[in-house]
């Protein structure tokens, strides 16, 4: 097994837009890390970054911040890839892919070539597709090339739920898989609102037909588009949900996330990265959790599957 002593705790965050300065600044403030390095095309655009958040640093743990490029990559426990094009309104994420595709190639070309022995975290969209083309760049070990899959739609599930039926959201259980975007799915049949099934909870006859739960879901996965309608981008839940992966990677916490990881079998479904629940750890994914899912669970997530694959077949 890939053993790392994670004594450093070093980050290094390639792309320093919108999510990549987020995800740094949830970093400065929740004090996760020892080291932060950031790497973009625009030195000024890192230089101007690191020196903002040093000035931050103060106020919360003692950590190291600069800007440096691919040859720092080498001794870094963890790289977060969140470069690439953004999604534009009105543009879906599978839109994106052939556009960032190629230079998510690049990225991991420069980063594997600094000897970097790592985990590789990736939050460029569209995300599945493009941990997959991380993956198959990179040849590190399918567990160690991750994507923040559905880790924000899961949260934007339960804090939806949590907000409804009036609970904290922290005692709400609730998972989205699949793609992040429009294939995605929510696993009713395993929501829990304090150990008790949300059927039982929320006193529903039948959570996929029942309206309210219905325009929940439909929330969650169309939130990027609102928000990119209302603001631009959306950085501030991805940053902190890629902090708390972080942590999890870092800290070997043996964690359940709903990650994007590579199926070989699990789910019957072969050969493709989506965002399903996994244990993660400081070697990265440990395992799969191998859900008992409906029929009409099983049926969306497998299309959800060819759709990626298919997606990704056509970059070639």
């Amino acid at each position: 097994m890939h053993q790392r002593a994670n004594k450093t705790k070093k980050v290094a965050i390639v792309g320093t837009g919108f999510v990549g300065s987020s995800y740094a600044y949830s970093l400065v403030n929740q004090g996760t890390v020892s080291e932060i390095v950031l790497i973009d095309l625009n030195k000024d655009r890192a230089e101007g970054e690191a020196q903002d958040l040093n000035h931050g640093v103060p106020f919360g743990s003692p950590m190291k911040i600069r800007a440096g490029d691919y040859a720092d990559c080498h001794n870094v426990d963890l790289v977060v890839i969140t470069a690439g094009a953004n999604q534009k309104p009105n543009e879906t994420r599978l839109d994106l892919a052939s556009k960032n595709a190629k230079i998510m190639r690049g990225i991991v070309k420069e980063i594997m070539a600094s000897g970097f022995d790592g985990i590789l975290l990736i939050a460029s969209n569209p995300v599945d597709v493009m941990t997959h083309v991380a993956y198959e760049a990179s040849g590190l070990p399918k567990e160690r090339v991750i994507g923040s899959g559905t880790i924000l739609d899961t949260a934007r599930f339960r804090y939806l739920l949590s907000d409804y039926f009036q609970v904290d959201s922290r005692n709400v259980h609730a998972y989205i898989v699949g793609e992040h975007g429009d294939s995605e799915l929510p696993i009713w049949s395993h929501v829990t609102i304090g150990g008790l099934p949300l059927n039982v909870y929320g006193k529903l006859n039948n959570f996929y037909e029942d309206r309210d739960m219905q325009a929940i879901f439909e929330n969650v996965r169309d939130a990027a588009y609102q928000i990119i309608q209302k603001k631009g981008a959306t950085y501030y839940g991805i940053g902190m949900g890629l902090a708390r992966l972080t942590k999890a990677l870092l800290y070997n916490e043996n964690s359940i996330l709903t990650v994007s990881t590579y199926f070989e079998g699990e789910y019957d479904i072969n050969g493709v990265y989506m965002g399903i629940p996994a244990v993660v750890n400081a070697h990265g994914v440990r395992e799969i959790l191998r859900l008992n899912l409906s029929d009409r669970e099983q049926q969306l997530l497998e299309s959800s599957a060819n759709i990626l694959k298919d997606m990704h077949d056509n970059l070639k």
